[in-house]
């Protein structure tokens, strides 16, 4: 079986501060009976074990119950300990190009893993690092949890050194713990599956069957719906944004800027739609809403609405770019002439402003 564990380094010295000594959080009946089960469950699993009481402890964090629909979920506040935590600088591919490398493809496949990150052990040396403090007791991970600094990283890291064949030789796309598989025929298909589930298989790790595609021309991957010819957004990403209240603040402001700079390279005019709110970001401004900030604001709702469809780019044709600038703004559109329907039509491929 395959292993590779998950490891932590602190950039501070004992004796650590009191913020990463965490108290219980209050939570009701109800909430600490559904707590109980789901601690009994990961300690069957062997995600968790409990700490002995003659063991020091040092660094906990604390447990909370969130409840959707009737279902609860258990949510840990590692924001102290990944303020602490020693970054890790594995480098993720960047989305546009994971999406790029789909050119082509006439068939996609997309696979999960099941409950991936759980499925990687953690170092005995780290282990103290990563202890959560409930109502009855005190546990200590075995494996990695959600919600630490250098998960994604490390995630990356471990699928690389799975698949390292395939990568090189193009039969497959990890991005963290999506794996999309693309093939230009059926019988090519069946053989990238059949090499990419081997692989799964022979270091016993799992896929989850709800999130496995297998054949698709048209699906949703990495927060875009993606077909043959083109790249969408996802609408339930673009709706998260539509749907965000107006900011009231300027951490609300940074925030959605943050948020909403994801669709940057899908609209031609994104930059003058938001460039009312970036004034508010300066140290010194006073936050106040106006009439110009709020049309902007609903500007950029309707813009995200009707975004363009944007084509998969084929890099054995030419590419043609425009540009535009004034004073204060720079934009620019890359473009390309490809066969649809046996007729030669000039598309968008991405959009760039400033």
């Amino acid at each position: 079986m395959f292993f590779h564990e998950f490891y932590i380094f602190l950039n501070i010295e004992r004796p650590y501060p009191p913020l990463l000594r965490s108290p219980v959080y209050p939570a009701s009946p109800k909430s600490r009976e559904a707590l109980d089960i789901h601690i009994k469950e990961l300690m069957e699993l062997g995600v968790i074990r409990n700490v002995d009481h003659i063991e020091e402890v040092e660094i906990t964090t604390p447990v909370i119950m969130a409840w959707n629909n009737g279902k609860s979920r258990m949510v840990w506040d590692f924001k102290y300990l990944n303020t602490y935590t020693v970054p890790d600088r594995y480098p993720i591919p960047k989305l546009q190009i994971s999406l790029t490398q789909i050119s082509q493809a006439l068939y996609i496949i997309t696979m999960d893993s099941l409950k991936g990150l759980n499925q990687n052990l953690v170092t005995p040396r780290s282990r103290k690092y990563l202890r959560i403090v409930v109502h009855c007791a005190v546990f200590e991970y075995l494996r990695m949890p959600f919600g630490i600094k250098n998960s994604p990283s490390h995630f990356q890291r471990m699928m690389n050194k799975i698949f390292p064949e395939e990568l090189s030789e193009g039969l497959l796309i990890i991005q963290i713990d999506d794996i999309i598989v693309c093939s230009k025929t059926w019988e090519e298909h069946m053989y990238r599956l059949s090499r990419v589930l081997g692989k799964f298989q022979s270091v016993k790790m799992k896929i989850s069957l709800k999130k496995c595609h297998i054949g698709f021309k048209e699906l949703k991957a990495l927060g875009h719906v993606v077909s043959v010819l083109y790249l969408e957004i996802d609408k339930k990403k673009s709706a998260e944004v539509v749907l965000k209240p107006i900011p009231e603040n300027k951490k609300e402001i940074k925030s959605f800027l943050t948020f909403s700079g994801y669709f940057r390279q899908k609209n031609k005019e994104f930059s003058s739609i938001e460039r009312p709110f970036y004034k508010f970001c300066d140290k010194d401004a006073v936050f106040q809403i106006t009439f110009d900030s709020f049309k902007a604001f609903e500007s950029l709702r309707k813009a995200l609405n009707t975004d363009p469809l944007l084509l998969i780019p084929d890099f054995n044709l030419p590419f043609k770019v425009y540009i535009d600038a004034s004073g204060d703004r720079l934009g620019a559109a890359l473009h390309q002439v490809q066969i649809i329907n046996d007729k030669p039509v000039e598309v968008s491929i991405c959009f760039i402003s400033r």
